[in-house]
């Protein structure tokens, strides 16, 4: 299928970044030794080579994190494991991209403080310690008088909701890079060594599928489906339509090649502040985490901007997002779960985490 023709072949150079963005050294994982001693513990004499099949990757992938240290790798050893959800608002919503109220944003983000979110409940049980990162919601958020905080709010704010991208970049390059230090700063400052990335906002899904459109050329009309925008009423003209909209607004951004240069232009503070996150954690060698469609395009950013941080991202599963399978398929990573959810907040990487668990036995045995 041919590309949009908006887009002009990524052929160029991508433009230098600001000296104002510090990225931290990411090291890589990769260790032959390693593996080799790994996979004669995962299966001794009589099994078959691979016989653990995609486990036997996830528990060399977990074993390379870990082996960061001068003392030689035994067990895989998980310490304190956070959930941070990060919570933005979008200018694009203005323009019907979603038939959710702006307002659902603040909405969720408050059940989240509140624990009664499907996803807190997945946290207490697999003990994630759960933090919500206020970066950019459009209004601010108050709990009412008697009620109780079940998670602490972070207050990150960039801005009260990126602009609407069809009338100007999303975000200024300087808030990019602040959302990107911010979320850096967030990972710095919480304990353990395992971290899952969850997000909430209101039509946060449109600016992942011009993400993955722009960086990796995937036309629109993939990237983002029909059946990804929830609601009654959309048939096929209304689809056409929102897509003739996100062309034009592509087509507006149409220098914006690098990955910085198109997060600013087309992102969102959740996602900036995502892409900060995963790069601190992974020069940390902390395991990463990563949920559905948005927090993936946080990470092909991230792996943009430094390529090493893909050696610690563990995707949770595939979203029902269409855009999502043909995003993993350009990351060359493998979900772990694939079960439909279209619910974000860090919620398919907490139910792939008994997988981890599972990864961590196959070696104390």
């Amino acid at each position: 299928m041919a590309l949009d023709p908006v887009f002009e072949p990524i052929t160029r150079r991508a433009p230098e970044l600001p000296a104002s963005l510090k990225l931290p050294h990411i090291a890589p994982t990769a260790d032959t030794l390693l593996e080799h001693s790994l996979k004669r513990r995962l299966a001794p004499g009589g099994l078959p080579e691979h016989a653990l099949g995609r486990m036997e990757a996830l528990v060399l992938q977990l074993a390379r994190i870990q082996n960061g240290s001068p003392l030689a790798f035994d067990l895989l050893a998980f310490d304190s494991p956070q959930l941070v959800v990060f919570a933005a608002d979008h200018g694009i919503a203005d323009e019907g991209m979603s038939e959710l109220a702006q307002s659902m944003t603040c909405e969720h983000v408050l059940q989240l403080l509140l624990g009664a979110a499907p996803v807190s409940a997945l946290a207490q049980m697999h003990g994630f310690d759960l933090t919500v990162v206020d970066a950019g919601v459009a209004s601010h958020i108050t709990l009412p008088e008697d009620a109780r905080h079940k998670a602490p709010l972070l207050l990150r704010k960039i801005g009260y909701g990126t602009r609407n991208l069809m009338l100007g970049p999303a975000m200024s390059q300087a808030q990019a890079v602040s959302a990107l230090h911010a979320g850096m700063d967030v990972v710095r400052h919480l304990p353990g060594n395992v971290i899952a990335l969850g997000d909430v906002g209101v039509a946060n899904g449109v600016s992942a599928s011009l993400l993955l459109s722009r960086l990796c050329g995937v036309p629109l009309a993939d990237a983002c489906g029909r059946d990804d925008f929830q609601g009654p009423g959309i048939d096929d003209s209304v689809h056409q339509q929102r897509i003739e909209k996100l062309s034009a607004a592509a087509s507006r951004h149409r220098k914006a090649l690098g990955p910085l240069d198109a997060l600013a232009a087309l992102g969102g503070f959740e996602i900036a502040m995502m892409t900060g996150a995963m790069l601190q954690a992974a020069s940390e060698r902390r395991v990463v985490l990563v949920d559905g469609y948005v927090a993936g395009a946080a990470a092909l950013v991230a792996r943009s901007l430094s390529p090493n941080v893909a050696d610690y991202l563990v995707f949770g599963h595939r979203s029902a997002d269409s855009g999502h399978r043909l995003l993993l398929i350009h990351l060359q990573a493998q979900p772990l779960l694939d079960m439909g959810l279209r619910l974000g907040q860090g919620t398919g990487a907490l139910l792939a985490w008994p997988l981890l668990l599972a990864a961590q036995g196959l070696l104390e045995r």
